[in-house]
C-alpha cells in the first residue's frame, strides 16, 4: 500500500479541502505514476482536473512528468507532494485547428470582397492569385497534419494562451498579408506591376517551385518525428535522415523557406515582417529544444548539428 499526503501549493480554489491524504491499496511506490496520483485528487476534486494539475515534491518547483513512477520520482511512501491549479486548459491541438483557421477566413474575406476593403473593384494580378492559392494551401496542409500527423508531447496548455498564439497568425499572416497583398497596388494594371518582375510568370514560377519544394520537405519531416513516437506516448528518440543530418528542426526552416519565397515574390513589408517574427519565435523554439535534446543524449547526440538553419544557428 501507499500513501501520500497532498497538499496545496499556494491558493487552490477548486480544492478547498486540501490537505488530503491519498490511498493506493495493493501497489508498490514502482507501481504508481504520476497520472494516477492526479486522478486521485481530481476523483475528490472533479473540477480540478488532471491536466489543470501541477504536482510537484514538497518544496521543489519543477513538475513531475504524468508518466512517471513514486520510485522514479523519489517519493517515497508517507511523502508529501503540492499541487498547483494551472488554471483553464484546452487542447494543443484545439489551439493549432483555431490558429491556422484564422487565415483560411480572412484571406478569401479580403480576396473575394475588395469593394468592402478598399472601395473599387481589384482585377487580380497572376501575382495575386498565385499567392491566395498558396497561403490557402499552405494552411489547409497545416490543419490536416494537425489532425493526422502531430503527436503532442504535452496534452493541454493554458486556455488564455489561445488568443496570444492564434493573434500571430490571424493579425499577421492573416489581416496584414491579406490588406497588403489583395489590394489595387498589386492588381493587374497597377503601375507597380506592370513591366516589373512580379508580373513575370517565370519569376512567379520559381518562387512558386521554391515554395513546393519547402512544402514537401516540411511534411517530410513532420512524418519523420511522427515516426519517432508510437501513438499515446512521449518516447523521445534522436531523429536522422533527410534534413535532420543538418539541423535538429528542419521543419522550421522548412516552414521559414516556404515564407522566403511568398515574401521574395510579393516583395511585400507585411510579408517579411510575418516572416522576421516568425523566423525569430521559431529561432527560439528550436535553440531551447535543441539544448534539451543534448542533455538528454548526451554523448549520443550529433556535435555537428545545428538548431534550425544549416552551418549558422
Amino acid at each position: 500500500m501507499v500513501t501520500l499526503n497532498v497538499s496545496a501549493a499556494g491558493r487552490v480554489s477548486l480544492a478547498r479541502g486540501l490537505p488530503i491524504t491519498v490511498t493506493f491499496a495493493d501497489k508498490k511506490p514502482e507501481e504508481v505514476t504520476v497520472a494516477e496520483v492526479k486522478a486521485a485528487v481530481a476523483a475528490k476534486f472533479p473540477r480540478l482536473y488532471p491536466a489543470r494539475q501541477k504536482l510537484t515534491v514538497k518544496g521543489e518547483k519543477k513538475a513531475l512528468d504524468d508518466d512517471v513512477t513514486l520510485e522514479d520520482a523519489g517519493i517515497t511512501d508517507g511523502a508529501e507532494v503540492t499541487v498547483k491549479d494551472l488554471g483553464p486548459q484546452v487542447g494543443w491541438r484545439t489551439v493549432f485547428l483555431v490558429e491556422y483557421a484564422g487565415p483560411l477566413i480572412i484571406h478569401p474575406l479580403f480576396y473575394y470582397n475588395p469593394g468592402f476593403w478598399y472601395g473599387a473593384l481589384v482585377p487580380h494580378s497572376l501575382l495575386q492569385k498565385t499567392v491566395y492559392t498558396l497561403v490557402l494551401l499552405h494552411f489547409i496542409k497545416r490543419e490536416l497534419e494537425t489532425l493526422f500527423v502531430h503527436r503532442f508531447s504535452h496534452g493541454t496548455m493554458p486556455f488564455f494562451n489561445i488568443f496570444k498564439n492564434s493573434g500571430h497568425y490571424w493579425a499577421l499572416s492573416g489581416v496584414a498579408l491579406a490588406a497588403a497583398i489583395y489590394s489595387p497596388t498589386y492588381d493587374e494594371y497597377s503601375r507597380y506591376m506592370r513591366g516589373s518582375i512580379r508580373s513575370d510568370p517565370r519569376f512567379i514560377g520559381a518562387c512558386v517551385t521554391l515554395w513546393l519544394f519547402a512544402e514537401v520537405s516540411n511534411l517530410h519531416t513532420h512524418l519523420t518525428l511522427r515516426s519517432l513516437r508510437p501513438a499515446g506516448t512521449r518516447q523521445r528518440a534522436i531523429p536522422t535522415g533527410y534534413g535532420f543530418d543538418l539541423v535538429s528542426f528542419p521543419n522550421y526552416f522548412f516552414e521559414i523557406l516556404s515564407w522566403v519565397a511568398i515574401a521574395a515574390m510579393t516583395g511585400s513589408y507585411a510579408a517579411w515582417v510575418f516572416v522576421g517574427v516568425s523566423s525569430y519565435t521559431m529561432s527560439i523554439w528550436a535553440l531551447k529544444k535543441h539544448k534539451a535534446y543534448r542533455r538528454d543524449f548526451g554523448n549520443e547526440y550529433p556535435k555537428n548539428r545545428k538548431a534550425i538553419i544549416p552551418f549558422v544557428i
